[in-house]
C-alpha cells in the first residue's frame, strides 16, 4: 500500500544541496518571502582562543539536514503537537559576505542581511560565527519596536573595551546593552573563569543586567528562570553553543564545564516562546572542527529547529 510520502524523490537527509533544514535557497534579498530567515555570519575575527567558528553556518547547515525527511512539520508525542508545519515558510539566504581581516565590513554585511530580513516581515536567524556577530544582528534593528536580550552563554561577554578592540567576542553584550531598542539583558548560564572582569558585572547590572549562572538557573527550573524576564517584553535569544557542557558540545572556541544539558535550554526556550513575541535568535560559536563526531552541530541544528517549532506553536501555527 502507497502512502502520501511515496511520490516524488525520497531526497534523504544525505542526499542533495544542505541548506538549512533543506529549505528553499533565496539568493534575492529584495525578493523575500517567508517567516523565517535563515542567514549564516561565517565570521570569527573576533576570536581570543580557538577560530573555527567561520565553518558554523556550514556545519550546522549540513546537521540541519538530519532533521529534513521531506514531510512538512515534526510530530512530538510529549507535547502531542505537530511542529514547523508546512504553513510555516522557512528559507535560507546565505551567507553575508565576509572580508577577510575587515570586522568593520563584515559586520556591514550581516547587518545588511538581517535588515534585508527585517524589512521582509521575516524572524531573523543568524548562524554564525563567533559571538561578536550578535553586535551587527542587534544593530540591525534601531528601527523595530524594542526588546529585551536573553543570552544564553558560559562568559558575560560585557567587556567594554581592551586593547582598542570593541567589537570582539568579548564585547556583544556591552554593546547591545548601549543601544536605545535594547530594554535590558538576562544573561544565564554565566560561570567558572570568565573572560569579563569584575568591573564587567558591576557595569552589566548598573545598565540593567539580571546574571544567573548554571547552578543558579538549575535551582529556579527552567520556567522559574523565564519567569525573570519582563513579563510583556519582546525578546530576542542569543544562543553561544558553550552554554552547554562540553561533555555534549565539544564543538567551540572556548569550552567551559559545567554547562547546561539539552533539555535544560529547550524548556527554558519553550516557556519563553510561549510567554512572549520572539524578535530575532542568533547561535554563534559552533566551530566543527574540534568534534570530530558532530554532535555540536546536530545540537545546534536541532535547537534552532525546536526553538523555531515553539515560536510558531505559541502563534497557532
Amino acid at each position: 500500500m502507497s502512502n502520501s510520502y511515496d511520490t516524488g524523490r525520497l531526497d534523504l537527509p544525505f542526499v542533495g544541496v544542505s541548506t538549512f533544514g533543506k529549505r528553499p535557497l533565496v539568493t534575492d534579498w529584495d525578493a523575500i518571502d517567508a517567516d523565517v530567515c535563515i542567514l549564516g555570519a561565517p565570521f570569527d575575527a573576533g576570536t581570543q582562543w580557538r577560530a573555527g567558528a567561520r565553518f558554523g553556518p556550514r556545519g550546522v547547515r549540513e546537521a540541519s539536514t538530519l532533521f529534513s525527511f521531506g514531510h512538512a512539520g515534526a510530530y512530538d508525542h510529549e507535547d502531542d503537537q505537530t511542529y514547523l508545519p508546512g504553513s510555516v515558510k522557512i528559507v535560507d539566504i546565505g551567507d553575508a559576505d565576509i572580508i577577510h581581516t575587515d570586522t568593520d565590513q563584515s559586520h556591514a554585511n550581516i547587518e545588511t542581511g538581517v535588515r534585508a530580513i527585517l524589512k521582509a516581515g521575516a524572524l531573523p536567524v543568524v548562524i554564525g560565527g563567533d559571538h561578536s556577530v550578535n553586535i551587527p544582528c542587534i544593530r540591525a534593528f534601531d528601527q523595530e519596536k524594542p526588546f529585551h536580550i536573553l543570552q544564553i552563554d558560559a562568559h558575560l561577554d560585557f567587556v567594554d573595551e581592551r586593547h582598542g578592540v570593541r567589537h570582539g567576542h568579548g564585547n556583544p553584550m556591552r554593546r547591545a546593552a548601549e543601544q536605545s531598542q535594547v530594554t535590558g539583558l538576562t544573561q544565564v548560564g554565566i560561570r567558572n573563569v570568565s573572560s569579563t572582569a569584575k568591573e564587567g558585572y558591576d557595569d552589566a547590572r548598573a545598565m540593567g543586567s539580571d546574571i544567573l549562572s548554571v547552578r543558579q538557573a538549575r535551582a529556579l527550573g527552567p520556567q522559574g528562570v523565564a519567569d525573570r524576564i519582563p513579563k510583556d517584553a519582546r525578546v530576542y535569544v542569543t544562543l553561544d553553543i558553550d552554554a552547554f557542557c562540553p561533555s555534549i558540545a565539544p564543538g567551540t572556541g572556548t569550552p567551559s564545564h559545567g554547562g547546561f544539558l539539552y533539555y535544560e535550554v529547550l524548556e527554558l526556550l519553550k516557556a519563553v516562546a510561549e510567554a512572549h513575541e520572539i524578535a530575532g535568535f542568533d547561535l554563534v560559536e559552533v566551530a566543527p572542527d574540534y568534534d570530530p563526531t558532530g554532535s555540536t552541530a546536530i545540537l545546534a541544528a536541532q535547537i534552532t529547529l525546536n526553538f523555531l517549532g515553539f515560536i510558531f506553536a505559541a502563534k497557532g501555527q
